[in-house]
């Protein structure tokens, strides 16, 4: 996979020069590009914002400079869908990322100041918001969006690793537990010690139900409606 960023800060991606996306990096599993918005822009002071048609404040990032962009790197991947972080965007989770997972490459423009000019839309194949908040910038969702997709590409994580991850089924994960056993008191719970496999998966899926339940419920709702068995209600 190929991914793309056109933003007006690209020092801010170094994140994505470390751990496991720095290692899928390495091994050829994607490709990522960080282009700088300014080289694109046709003012000779390289500006790619102005003042708000109709008044009003902040500054709106101009399309010509993002079409140009977004152009140009079509060039190299027609293919590639285009992302745009907005906070009008459809809310990632995992499924979307599963699905993004699957493309062959993606172009994620990195909004920015008040917003940028409604017309780029028109060249987004998805807009993406991460959450009901405010942000400085699109870079922080962005690298997000990366990092959630790429850690989905086969060869990035051992094989079947994703699927006991929290979401997947809309379960969280279940309790984890590591050396000492016994910590001031709070202990390991027994199962996971008594190398009864079948015993601890069974009891592994019965806390991630239990957990989905108690803290995300809205997640357990989808859970069912889904076709899930809470085994924990049968008396």
């Amino acid at each position: 996979m190929r991914i793309d960023i056109i933003t007006i800060f690209p020092e801010i991606f170094t994140p994505l020069d470390v751990s496991i996306i720095k290692r899928a990096r390495e091994k050829g599993i994607v490709e990522i590009k960080i282009w700088n918005l300014r080289n694109f822009s046709k003012d000779k002071h390289k500006k790619v914002d102005d003042k708000p048609y109709g008044g009003g404040k902040g500054m709106v990032l101009k399309c010509q400079p993002i079409f140009d962009a977004v152009e140009n790197i079509k060039k190299e991947t027609p293919e590639s869908k285009v992302i745009l972080t907005t906070p009008a965007g459809i809310l990632f989770n995992h499924k979307l990322a599963q699905d993004l997972s699957k493309e062959k490459g993606l172009i994620i423009i990195c909004g920015h100041y008040e917003g940028v000019d409604e017309r780029v839309v028109e060249i987004c194949d998805y807009e993406i918001s991460i959450g009901d908040y405010i942000l400085t910038g699109g870079e922080l969702p962005a690298m997000v969006i990366v990092d959630s997709v790429v850690r989905l590409l086969p060869g990035v994580l051992p094989e079947k690793v994703p699927i006991y991850e929290s979401f997947y089924n809309y379960l969280l994960d279940w309790p984890c537990y590591t050396r000492p056993r016994n910590f001031r008191g709070l202990k390991v719970p027994e199962i996971l010690l008594s190398g009864d496999h079948k015993k601890i998966e069974e009891w592994r899926k019965q806390k991630a139900i239990e957990k989905t339940k108690e803290k995300r419920p809205d997640l357990y709702e989808k859970y069912l409606k889904e076709g899930g068995i809470d085994d924990t209600q049968k008396s």
